[in-house]
C-alpha cells in the first residue's frame, strides 16, 4: 500500500502502475484573490480554479448487519435510499434524520465525464467522514482512511473508465467505542446532559479537483514579524525533477510586496521571503493582522515543471493568503503583536438544529463569525470539534481570534492515545497557517485522562500532546488541559460555573489569591505538575451557562436558570461585571454562544436569534453602553 497524498489518520490508497503520459495541462490562475473569496472553497488557503463541489443528492443505505462488503455493495452503482451530502444522516438536513444506532452506512454517486474538472489528474477530497471509511470508484478501491474529523484525498484518475464513474463510500462509526475521539457525541441513543446526537459518515464537503501530475499538496505559512520575513513550506505530490521552478508573489491590494523565484526539486521546498517594506520600524505595523485590522496578504504560487524529453512545461498555479502577526505569553499577559490583549471569548459548539455538526451552508459559517463579533466578543473557543476550514477563513478575514480544541476520547488506552495524537497532528497540518488561530487546546477538563492528578501515565500523555504541538508549531501558546489540572501549560485556564457574581468577583480579584487556592471548580487542582510555570496568564475559560428559554421544557438545562428576559439580562450584567473586575484574569470565555439541544444556556436560541437585544448582550460583554 502507499500513503494517500494528504493528511489524516491511517490513510491508504492501493498501489497503482505508473500512469500513461498525459497531455500537459496548464490550469489558468484563479481569478479572485484568495483573501476576497466568497467562502465556498473547502480549502481556502490552497485554491485552484479546477474544482467541483459534490454536495447534493447521493444514494444511501444503512448497513446495520454489516453485510455490504460481503455482498459487494461497492459494485452496485447505486443504493436504495437517498441523502443530502454533506449532512450527517442523524440530521434533518440530510433528508434521513434517523438518530438511532447505525454503525455502518454507505453512499454512492455516479458522475459523468462532463462533471469532472480539467486536469492531468483527478483528485477526490473528503473534508471529514466519521469515523472509518473506504472509497471505491466503479468497484475498485481508491483508499481507506481512519479519523472522524480529519481530511483525506485520493487520486482516482486511473480508476475512471468510460463516460460514467460511480464513487462509493462505506463509513463505519461504532457508537460505543469511547476510544475514538468523539467530542460531544453521545454514546447513548438519546442525548443526555451536555452530550449531543452522534455524527455518522460524511459531514464536511466532498469535492473533486483537477491538478497537474506535479502539484502542490500542502502549503504552510509562518511569519517572523520582528525580522520582516515570511516562510512558505511547500509539499508536492511527486518528486520534482531537477530544473523545476517555483515563483511566489505576495500582494496587498494592488501593491506588490515581494516576488521570489527559485529552482526546486524533490518533494518539499522551503522559501524564505524578506519583506523590504517591513524594514521601516515606524511603518511595519501597517501590515500586521489583528482583530482591529485583519489585514490579509494574497499569495500566488506557480510551480513550473519541465519535461526533458519533450521540452514541454506544465504549471501548477494556486492562490493562497496569509496574515502577519505574533502571539506570545509573558509575565501574566497574553500578547498579540507585542501588545497585551484581553480575551473576550465565547464557547462555540458548532452545532445547528437542522444540520447538527455540519454547517448549514457556506454562508452560515460567515454568519456565525459575524454573530460572535456583533455580540461584543473578540474571540471564540471551538469546543470539542475540528471546525470546517471555511469558518477559519471568515475568522481570518473578519478578525476573530480562535482557540482550536481537540475532540476528546473518553477512555485512556493505547487506541485512544494513538487516535487522538494522529488526528491532532493532521489538524495541526491542516490549520496552522490561519492567523486567526492563536491558541491550541489538545485536552479539555481531563476528558480521556480522568485521573490526571494521580496517574503519571496521563501526565506524560498530556505533556506529550503539548510537546508534539510545539514541535510542529512553536509559534502559538498551548493550553495543556483547559479548565484544571495543568501540566506545562502556557495559560492557566479555569472553569467555574458559580452563579453568585459576588463570589466570582472575590475569587478572581488578584493573581496571588487565585494561585493561593489549591483547587478550582469543581474541587479539581489547578496544577498537577511541578514543571508548570505560574507566571503565565490566568483566564476564566468557562463560566456563566445561564439557561433561559421562551417556553420551559422538561429537559432544558443550564448551570443556573433565568425565567424572564430581564432576569437573563441582569444575570449577564452581574457575571460579566464580576469577571471583568477580576484583576487576576487576562481574559474570559463565556458558556455559550447558542442553545444546543437540551443545553439551553446560550446567548442566542438554536436558530441564532438573540435571547435579548444583541446590543444589550454586547453591553454586558464589553461593559460599554451603546452611544445614542
Amino acid at each position: 500500500m502507499r500513503d494517500s497524498i494528504s493528511s489524516g489518520m491511517r490513510t491508504e490508497a492501493p498501489s497503482a502502475a505508473p500512469a500513461a503520459p498525459a497531455a500537459p495541462a496548464a490550469p489558468a490562475a484563479p481569478a479572485a484573490r484568495a483573501s476576497e473569496q466568497d467562502g465556498r472553497h473547502p480549502r481556502p488557503q490552497l485554491i485552484r480554479d479546477a474544482w467541483r463541489d459534490l454536495g447534493g443528492t447521493w444514494t444511501f443505505e444503512f448497513d446495520d448487519d454489516d453485510r455490504g462488503r460481503a455482498e459487494h455493495w461497492e459494485r452496485r452503482g447505486g443504493l436504495s435510499g437517498a441523502i443530502q451530502v454533506p449532512y450527517p444522516a442523524e440530521s434533518p438536513a440530510s433528508g434521513v434524520g434517523d438518530t438511532g444506532f447505525h454503525p455502518v452506512v454507505w453512499y454512492a454517486r455516479t458522475l459523468t465525464r462532463d462533471e469532472l474538472p480539467e486536469g492531468e489528474r483527478i483528485l477526490v477530497h473528503f473534508g471529514a467522514v466519521d469515523y472509518r471509511s473506504e472509497v471505491w470508484v466503479d468497484g475498485r478501491l481508491a483508499g481507506r482512511h481512519e479519523g472522524g474529523q480529519t481530511p483525506f484525498t485520493f487520486d482516482i484518475t486511473d480508476l475512471i473508465e468510460g463516460d460514467e464513474a460511480t464513487i462509493t463510500v462505506r463509513a463505519e462509526d461504532d457508537p460505543f467505542d469511547v476510544s475514538q475521539p468523539r467530542g460531544k457525541q453521545d454514546w447513548r441513543e438519546r442525548p443526555h446532559s451536555i452530550w449531543y446526537h452522534r455524527t455518522t459518515g460524511i459531514w464536511q464537503p466532498v469535492w473533486l479537483e483537477g491538478v497537474p501530475a506535479h502539484h502542490v499538496t500542502q502549503l504552510h505559512w509562518s511569519a517572523d514579524v520582528h525580522r520582516g520575513i515570511v516562510t512558505a513550506d511547500l509539499r508536492f505530490a511527486r518528486r520534482l525533477p531537477e530544473g523545476s521552478r517555483v515563483r511566489l508573489a505576495l500582494e496587498h491590494g494592488e501593491e506588490s510586496l515581494a516576488v521570489l523565484e527559485a529552482a526546486v526539486s524533490g518533494t518539499r521546498a522551503e522559501l524564505i521571503v524578506p519583506f523590504a517594506r517591513q524594514q521601516n520600524g515606524q511603518a511595519y505595523e501597517e501590515l500586521l493582522w489583528s482583530p482591529a485590522r485583519p489585514t490579509l496578504i494574497d499569495a500566488t504560487i506557480t510551480v513550473t515543471v519541465g519535461d526533458a524529453a519533450t521540452s514541454a512545461e506544465t504549471e501548477d498555479v494556486v492562490q493562497s493568503y496569509l496574515g502577519l502577526r505574533s502571539i506570545a505569553v509573558e509575565v501574566g499577559q497574553y500578547l498579540l503583536n507585542d501588545r497585551p490583549v484581553y480575551l473576550r471569548s465565547v464557547l462555540n459548539q458548532g452545532y445547528w438544529p437542522q444540520s447538527h455538526s455540519a454547517a448549514p451552508d457556506a454562508d452560515g459559517l460567515r454568519r456565525e463569525a459575524e454573530l460572535i463579533l456583533s455580540l461584543g466578543f473578540n474571540a471564540t473557543r471551538l469546543h470539542q470539534k475540528y471546525e470546517d476550514p471555511r469558518f477559519l477563513y471568515w475568522a481570518d478575514r473578519l478578525g476573530l481570534l480562535v482557540w482550536a480544541e481537540a475532540p476528546a476520547a473518553y477512555a485512556f488506552d493505547a487506541d485512544a492515545v494513538e487516535r487522538t495524537i494522529s488526528e491532532w497532528i493532521a489538524i495541526l497540518d491542516r490549520d496552522r497557517s490561519h492567523p486567526s488561530i492563536v491558541t491550541w487546546v489538545p485536552l479539555n477538563e481531563s476528558w480521556g485522562v480522568q485521573h490526571l492528578a494521580h496517574d503519571p501515565r496521563m501526565v506524560a500523555y498530556a505533556k506529550a500532546l503539548v510537546h508534539t504541538t510545539k514541535t510542529l508549531d512553536p509559534t502559538r501558546p498551548v493550553v495543556s488541559n483547559d479548565g484544571w489540572e495543568h501540566v506545562e501549560s502556557d495559560i492557566l485556564s479555569i472553569h467555574d460555573y458559580d452563579a453568585d457574581a459576588d463570589a466570582i468577583r472575590e475569587r478572581y480579584r488578584s493573581r496571588d489569591e487565585i494561585l493561593a487556592s489549591s483547587h478550582t471548580f469543581p474541587g479539581r487542582r489547578l496544577v498537577v505538575d511541578d514543571a508548570q510555570r505560574l507566571d503565565v496568564p490566568i483566564m476564566l475559560t468557562e463560566f456563566g451557562g445561564v439557561s433561559y428559554v421562551e417556553h420551559q421544557t422538561e429537559d432544558a438545562w443550564g448551570y443556573s436558570t433565568a425565567t424572564t428576559p430581564d432576569q437573563f439580562a441582569d444575570r449577564l450584567d452581574a457575571l460579566f461585571d464580576a469577571v471583568r473586575a477580576g484583576g487576576g484574569l487576562a481574559g474570559f470565555c463565556y458558556t455559550q454562544l447558542a442553545d444546543t439541544g437540551q443545553e439551553t444556556n446560550g446567548l442566542v436560541f438554536e436558530d441564532r436569534r438573540p435571547k435579548i437585544p444583541a446590543e444589550r448582550i454586547r453591553q454586558a460583554v464589553t461593559g460599554v453602553a451603546p452611544t445614542a
